[in-house]
């Protein structure tokens, strides 16, 4: 696990989110409803270290895209919904930075206290849910691309890797013209 001050957080640029933002959110909310629960299936303990037998809504809200993805716990059981940045409904907490940082915290790439405190990450609301997640995750030691790829089945395993290698250099240009911004800024 890398903290954040090694690694740059490549955040989407804001003519992505703006192109993003009129799209329909039914197809990522299917799709991401989908390798939730291929990551449920693969990791049935998840469930009851998230606690999830009691009813709380958690929003996973990137701040450089338009939509904020709500888990609702609750009846042993974990669902997710999409909904738009703009119109976020009332939740339990709030786990807020770069998507590319929420998604790092999820497969081990990036330190959630490392995040935290250097401000790339906050959190707000109901921090024993938070923390709860956060133990669940790293317990599970999830792989986001192999659980993608895993959920789409066997033929999805080269595009998983082509997927890995396209995220690689998508990171490594995005996160170097971040960089040479910044140092152009100064």
């Amino acid at each position: 696990m890398a903290s954040a001050a090694s690694q740059r957080i490549v955040r989407v640029p804001s003519a992505v989110a703006r192109l993003l933002d009129p799209l329909p959110v039914a197809p990522l909310e299917i799709a991401l409803r989908h390798l939730l629960a291929g990551i449920l299936a693969r990791h049935p303990a998840l469930v009851d270290r998230i606690g999830a037998d009691k009813p709380r809504r958690i929003a996973i809200a990137p701040t450089d895209v338009p939509f904020v993805i709500v888990l609702q716990t609750g009846n042993a059981s974990i669902a997710l919904k999409i909904e738009r940045a703009r119109s976020l409904p009332s939740v339990d907490a709030t786990i807020s930075g770069p998507l590319f940082a929420l998604m790092g915290l999820v497969d081990g790439a990036f330190d959630g206290d490392a995040l935290f405190f250097s401000r790339d990450l906050s959190i707000e609301g109901d921090m024993e849910a938070v923390l709860a997640l956060r133990n669940a995750i790293d317990d599970a030691d999830i792989d986001l691309l192999s659980e993608a790829a895993a959920s789409m089945g066997r033929p999805a395993v080269p595009l998983a890797l082509a997927g890995r290698r396209i995220a690689t250099a998508l990171a490594r240009i995005m996160g170097e013209s971040a960089a040479d911004r910044r140092e152009e800024a100064q």
